[in-house]
């Protein structure tokens, strides 16, 4: 992780959470044991070897010198002195491929993010199921539905407000990592995780093999986003219930447009900017670019 004091005009290694003990310490300090308990990501791929990669950073708005990092594969760190020391924050994570699956590390967080009006509130969805804490990840708890399509995916959203709402868009499974039985479906939980409910309207249900990375889905008041590996956007202004395509011609989504969290915008459609787009009409029946369009074709809104 790398730091910036002068507004990112220069950035500097940040050395304690390169030298923590989990990772074998700092080996010119003489007291480094050189054991590293963090595993690697198949998305760092670097000449065929596996390295950790930090996908999540979240700072509580309280305080600026408290702040999370999330790492596949090793878990979830925290700092409360501005990044000058960092302590792991895994307990009640399981990951099911090490001997233990609770060890202290190695876990695999595809992404991590918070409640910005109750920040102790954190959600992960992680390669071993949804995990929430509710006490500022002093600890954690399993809280996927299997039964429901609730369990693997990348990414997360948390509702700005009530951090016991969260939003997930599940894939099949780590060895197949497309929707659902052919169908996309986002799935909302608005008690802390104990009860999911999955939407689809709007959604394509025949042969969708989308994918949705972890940094593909956001929130903006009742408004939600995401982008799919195939190219394709999704809509929804009440808070996931249903959907609308607003474009089909982009090429494959790493990370969600941004969009306006000023309460002022939530709804505007313009706030999101990386979604305007023209071409030839695209599959799902989604036929105009010039505004949102529909799953059936139409399409309704402002042309931007």
């Amino acid at each position: 992780m790398f730091v910036s004091d002068d507004g990112g005009d220069s950035w500097s290694l940040n050395r304690p959470l390169w030298n923590h003990d989990s990772r074998g310490g700092d080996l010119f300090a003489g007291e480094a044991t050189s054991e590293n308990r963090w595993g690697g990501t198949p998305a760092s791929i670097d000449y065929g070897v596996f390295e950790p990669g930090i996908h999540s950073i979240v700072v509580d708005p309280r305080d600026p010198n408290r702040l999370y990092v999330a790492v596949s594969s090793a878990g979830v760190l925290e700092s409360s002195d501005g990044g000058r020391s960092w302590q792991g924050r895994n307990r009640g994570l399981l990951m099911d491929y090490l001997p233990n699956p609770a060890a202290e590390w190695g876990h695999d967080p595809h992404f991590m993010t918070h409640c910005p009006a109750q920040p102790d509130h954190l959600w992960q969805q992680n390669h071993c199921g949804v995990f929430y804490s509710e006490d500022g990840a002093r600890s954690w708890r399993k809280v996927s539905l299997p039964d429901a399509g609730v369990h693997f995916g990348f990414p997360i959203a948390v509702d700005g407000r009530d951090g016991r709402t969260a939003w997930v868009v599940p894939a099949r499974a780590d060895s197949e990592r497309m929707a659902i039985g052919g169908g996309l479906c986002v799935a909302r939980t608005s008690d802390g995780g104990r009860s999911w409910q999955a939407f689809r309207a709007g959604l394509p249900q025949d042969h969708a093999y989308d994918i949705v990375y972890r940094h593909g889905l956001d929130v903006a008041g009742d408004c939600l986003c995401f982008g799919s590996t195939t190219g394709n956007v999704y809509l929804s202004e009440d808070r996931g219930e249903t959907w609308q395509c607003w474009a089909t011609t982009f090429r494959r989504f790493t990370r969600s447009a941004s969009v306006s969290r000023d309460g002022h915008r939530k709804n505007d459609l313009a706030s999101l900017p990386l979604l305007s787009a023209t071409g030839e009409p695209g599959n799902q029946g989604c036929h105009r670019f010039g505004g949102r369009c529909s799953a059936s074709g139409g399409s309704t809104g402002p042309r931007i």
